[in-house]
């Protein structure tokens, strides 16, 4: 069998599987290492680089709205609470999401982005925030080059960091994944995962941010391959949530999945049937914030023979 190439980000759920400790039915995969990940999903989407890679699930849904020839299956490697991708500067005078309205806001890379599109559609649906009345402030263009964003987004501080845009003193907000070590800034929610916890058990919400997709060529001639993936990934989520119950040499990033099992269960869950609500969610907040025109339907987005895999 021919191999596979895969752009996966080195995580604890994927690490067994990048060193090749679990079992991947037969799968030649050749791992290509690019850092940051966000850059492998630009270069599937723009040149259809890899075989298998690692996706933001609103960049996938906007690039299959585009046409893009790649499905996903249903792997969520990363995932979290987005109430403290929400941020201010310390010394704004804006308290409470309503403050938002009629401001320009800075988002953190492109407007597409999911912790972006996340945040937003919490901001207008948990807390009645008038999303169109905001000027969205975008640092970076976006991974669908046909994307066409609606009239409320300004490209005009591209290359200027969400850090200097919120430095600058002409926006004091920024929605979208903070860079570490930022200083002067800090969560419009003084207790993010707090706030998070309580909207999930509120609405049984737990958001996805990243999925895989496989290139519809590569499905095409193999449609078993879909399956496959999904096993190995399996395999290797079992393998860290197994040395997470251990607490065997835990790091941050797995003080935060601990973290948030105690809130969620498990914290990477797999499968369609138990990430419908999530999904479903997302793709109204996507097309809410007019980042695909037609409503998505979950099941469309996966892989024929994936939709019953848990």
């Amino acid at each position: 069998m021919d191999e596979l190439t895969i752009a996966i980000a080195t995580s604890g759920l994927t690490r067994n599987l990048k060193q090749g400790r679990v079992n991947t039915g037969g799968l030649a995969l050749n791992h290509i290492e690019i850092e940051p990940i966000t850059q492998a999903m630009r270069r599937m989407v723009r040149g259809l680089e890899f075989d298998v890679c690692e996706m933001a699930i609103t960049t996938y849904l906007c690039a299959r709205a585009h046409g893009k020839p790649f499905t996903a299956i249903p792997v969520f490697v990363t995932r979290n609470f987005h109430h403290g991708a929400i941020f201010r500067t310390a010394a704004s005078e804006i308290r409470e999401p309503k403050d938002l309205e009629g401001r320009t806001v800075g988002v953190n890379r492109g407007y597409t982005v999911t912790t972006g599109i996340w945040a937003r559609g919490i901001l207008g649906a948990e807390y009645g925030v008038d999303l169109k009345s905001i000027t969205w402030a975008a640092t970076d263009d976006e991974h669908v080059a046909e994307f066409k964003a609606p009239d409320n987004v300004d490209y005009s501080n591209q290359g200027t960091s969400i850090v200097e845009l919120l430095a600058g003193g002409n926006i004091e907000v920024g929605v979208g994944a903070l860079p570490a070590g930022a200083s002067g800034i800090e969560p419009l929610f003084p207790d993010p995962l707090a706030v998070g916890k309580a909207y999930y058990m509120k609405t049984g919400v737990y958001p996805i941010n990243h999925t895989i997709v496989v290139k519809d060529a590569v499905l095409s001639d193999r449609p078993e391959i879909a399956h496959t993936l999904f096993q190995a990934f399996k395999a290797s989520k079992d393998a860290y949530l197994a040395r997470l119950d251990a607490k065997t040499a835990i790091e941050p990033a797995d003080e935060t999945a601990i973290a948030i099992a105690q809130i969620v269960g498990d914290p990477f869950p797999f499968g369609v049937e138990p990430n419908r609500k999530a999904l479903d969610t997302v793709i109204d907040f996507a097309l809410g914030q007019d980042v695909i025109s037609e409503r998505a339907n979950v099941d469309d987005l996966f892989a024929v023979g994936t939709s019953d895999l848990v």
